[in-house]
């Protein structure tokens, strides 16, 4: 039976590609760092299609990272998919951001996929396979004002995952990116209606994608033949 670590699963994408991947009868680890009682609460409907093994921790830490590693392992034996979707965004002018505030997008966005990518590698390469899916934006690719910490963690981890897949690609084991548009999760749910409806205008789609459309689009690039890797692949409704 195939096994899924999933970060920042309590909610939103993660829990929603969680979901999926427990009908299609996964082993499922799933994360959360900030919320023990949400990602408790996932668990305890996830386990009711699936095996879930629960690892709660900041990712941004060099421990939680190889210990939600070293907590699959333990529990299922193997890993043959990451999914790296913990994230944070921060709004407001560059010139206004602290160092704290900088780092904290730095390190939640971008050290997490680096400390759980390095722990699961030799897993994979051990085993000759192995998928890693790096959840990613938009604003990685063409920027967003008032976003410039979050633009500049998504765009690393596209250059990261670009890297990487060229790496791993010898020891059969996939890396691909999602750049995502605008997904109606809680992390978008700080605009009020008018704003939101202004958003909507602007995607030739008309509105936000829903968690589950998300969810569906991770699977299947989850699944998809080693061949498919190094990419940054858009879900965006046509926005950018």
């Amino acid at each position: 039976m195939k096994t899924a670590v999933i970060t920042g699963a309590s909610r939103g994408i993660g829990y929603a590609t969680a979901t999926l991947l427990a009908n299609r009868g996964w082993n499922l680890v799933i994360n959360g760092g900030h919320n023990k009682a949400a990602l408790e609460e996932a668990a305890e409907t996830l386990g009711k299609n699936a095996c879930v093994q629960t690892y709660y921790g900041d990712l941004s830490l060099e421990e939680h990272g190889s210990g939600l590693i070293a907590c699959a392992i333990d529990t299922f034996g193997h890993i043959d998919l990451l999914i790296n979707n913990a994230g944070v965004s921060h709004i407001g002018l560059l010139s206004d951001m602290s160092a704290a505030q900088w780092h904290r997008v730095m390190q939640t966005n971008l050290d997490s996929v680096f400390f759980t990518c390095r722990a699961a590698i030799p897993f994979m390469v051990r085993r000759q396979q192995g998928r890693i899916l790096n959840i990613s934006s938009v604003w990685g690719e063409v920027g967003a004002s008032c976003e410039a910490a979050y633009s500049a963690s998504k765009g690393a981890i596209n250059a990261l995952t670009r890297a990487l897949a060229k790496e791993l690609a010898p020891s059969h084991i996939a890396v691909n990116a999602i750049s995502f548009g605008v997904i109606d999760t809680d992390m978008n749910r700080c605009f009020d209606e008018a704003e939101r409806q202004a958003l909507a205008d602007e995607i030739p789609c008309g509105r936000f994608a829903s968690p589950e459309e998300a969810a569906a689009f991770c699977c299947q690039i989850a699944e998809s033949p080693e061949y498919l890797t190094g990419q940054v692949l858009r879900f965006d409704g046509g926005w950018i």
